[in-house]
């Protein structure tokens, strides 16, 4: 079984919180922010808001959700994760509630792309939760088989450098939500690996309880707009994975009554 790690693993996340820490008491946070924020602008705005999508925690979870058929403890994992790093999320950018680039910059002064957000800078929700998922994939593997998973980091570190892009957060958000995130998903596949194996079978409460979640990011995916209106055929795309994923999960129920 996989979430096997050494103390070091715990130790990865103080890395990009330290140079996090850096930055900002060095009041190397504008420069750094201005410097990502100039350069990501010459990729066109939609490549942004798509890549920032796979941190919002409803696309990721809803592009997650075919392993509730392939690999129900890997996405009982990011579940987890997930909600550990909702609930850190939600205490420190109230406890901290930092200002963000929109809140100190002037309008000119750097490319924003959707509505401007003025406060709850710290840490990055979106970065958190895209290496909270990404760590909880990776973790929950065998460790012989980690390697291709890798890629997952780089898709996360993606997501996070697509908070710049947009203007929505300055780097040191996205380097201390990158490491909590990192912490979140060792939590997550330590979680996971508690689950018994009878609670993974199709006909189990918690897979059916999985299953209404995946009915609710239905009803979200339907009625809003997630981050920006860019990202409507990611979620057309997101409804009819849903619903095919659905209705394979749906068949098991029926072939285990015959």
């Amino acid at each position: 079984m996989g979430a096997r790690f050494s103390w070091v693993a715990w130790c990865i996340p103080l890395v990009p919180i330290g140079i996090g820490a850096a930055l900002y008491f060095t009041e190397s946070q504008q420069s750094t922010f201005l410097a990502i924020n100039a350069v990501t602008r010459l990729a066109p705005d939609w490549i942004w808001t798509w890549i920032t999508f796979l941190g919002n925690g409803w696309g990721v979870f809803a592009l997650s959700f075919p392993l509730l058929i392939l690999a129900p403890r890997a996405l009982s994992a990011g579940i987890f994760a997930g909600g550990v790093a909702a609930i850190i999320s939600a205490v420190l950018k109230n406890g901290f509630s930092l200002p963000r680039p929109a809140g100190i910059l002037q309008e000119h002064e750097f490319y924003r792309i959707g509505e401007a957000v003025f406060h709850k800078a710290m840490p990055s929700g979106h970065t958190l939760t895209a290496f909270a998922v990404a760590s909880a994939y990776f973790f929950i593997v065998p460790a012989e088989k980690r390697k291709p998973f890798i890629l997952l980091f780089i898709a996360a570190s993606a997501v996070g450098l697509s908070r710049n892009a947009i203007g929505a957060h300055w780097l040191t958000d996205v380097l201390v939500g990158a490491g909590l995130g990192i912490w979140c998903g060792l939590i997550g596949a330590k979680l996971a690996c508690l689950l018994p194996n009878k609670q993974l079978s199709p006909r189990s409460p918690w897979l059916r309880l999985i299953a209404i979640g995946g009915l609710a990011s239905l009803y979200v995916l339907l009625n809003q707009t997630l981050d920006h209106p860019f990202n409507l055929p990611l979620q057309y795309a997101c409804i009819a994975l849903v619903l095919l994923t659905l209705a394979v999960f749906l068949q098991q129920q029926s072939r285990r009554r015959i």
